[in-house]
Formats: structure tokens, sequence, C-alpha cells
């Protein structure tokens, strides 16, 4: 015959229940009493949120009372005071009149100016190139823009 192994032969001891009585008194015992311990701790938990709860509430509500301020250090300034004071009269400047004669000289030039309009004239293309001190080209990149770009002379070539 061949001999069972130590697997079967627990799989045989747990169907048949063959194990002593006390142990299965102690192993019912053993789970009563985690059964009440976990009882317990969820009592013991749902009652601390209640008083914190309850507690957290009566901060909220409770009235509070004048708070009664403790001796306080004297402030310091958080600007800097200056003192001024008037200027004596040889400190002042002062202007005076002019009182002498008014003197000419038969060779100033006298120049006249004229007030423009707006003070501003626009160069056609002609005039700005003709104004250029070098060989120029005028790119338009736009309706209303354009580029003067000019020349270098040591680097053109005349044909």
């Amino acid at each position: 015959m061949k001999r069972p192994s130590d697997n079967e032969r627990l799989f045989a001891d747990a169907l048949t229940d063959s194990g002593p009585a006390d142990f299965r008194v102690s192993l019912l015992c053993e789970t009563l009493r985690l059964a009440r311990r976990r009882k317990r701790v969820r009592q013991v938990r749902q009652a601390g949120l209640v008083m914190g709860i309850a507690v957290a509430l009566a901060m909220w509500f409770w009235p509070r009372g004048l708070v009664r301020p403790g001796k306080s250090e004297p402030a310091t300034a958080s600007y800097r005071l200056i003192e001024t004071q008037p200027l004596s009269a040889s400190a002042i400047v002062t202007t005076q009149p002019f009182t002498s004669s008014i003197a000419s000289t038969p060779t100033a030039n006298v120049i006249t100016t004229a007030e423009a309009r707006d003070g501003l004239r626009l160069l056609t293309d002609e005039e700005l190139l003709s104004l250029a001190p070098a060989p120029a080209v005028l790119v338009r990149l736009g309706p209303n823009s354009a580029e003067l770009i000019l020349a270098n002379q040591s680097k053109v070539e005349v044909r």
C-alpha cells in the first residue's frame, strides 16, 4: 500500500475534524475575544468622532470674551524724521533787472524764422535718393513702408 503524503493527511484531518475537544473550545474563545475587541475599537472610534465634533462645535459657537491687551513695547518708527530750517538771506539767489544800455553791432546777422503749419514736410522718393551721399537703392516693403540701402563705394563695380 501507498503511504499518504503530508498534504493528504492534513486534508483528511480537516475533513474528519478529529482534533482535540479543548482545541475547538480555545479556538472558539479566541475568535469571540477578537470579535469583542473589534466591536470595542469600533465603539471607541465612533465615540471619539462624536466627541471631536462636539468640541469643534462648542469652540465655534462659544462666546469669545474681550481679549486684554498685554504690555506692549513702544513702537519703533518706520520713518526717519527730518527737521528743516529756513535758509539765511545770504544763501538765497536773487536776480537783478538789466539796467545798462543795449549795444548794437553792424556785423550781426539777423535770422528770421517763419512758423510752419506742422513743421514737417515729407520727401518724395527722388528727393530722398538725391540726398544720399553714396549710390543708394530704395526697397519697398509694403504700401506705406520702404527701406533705403546705401551701397559701399569701395565694393561698387563700374561697368
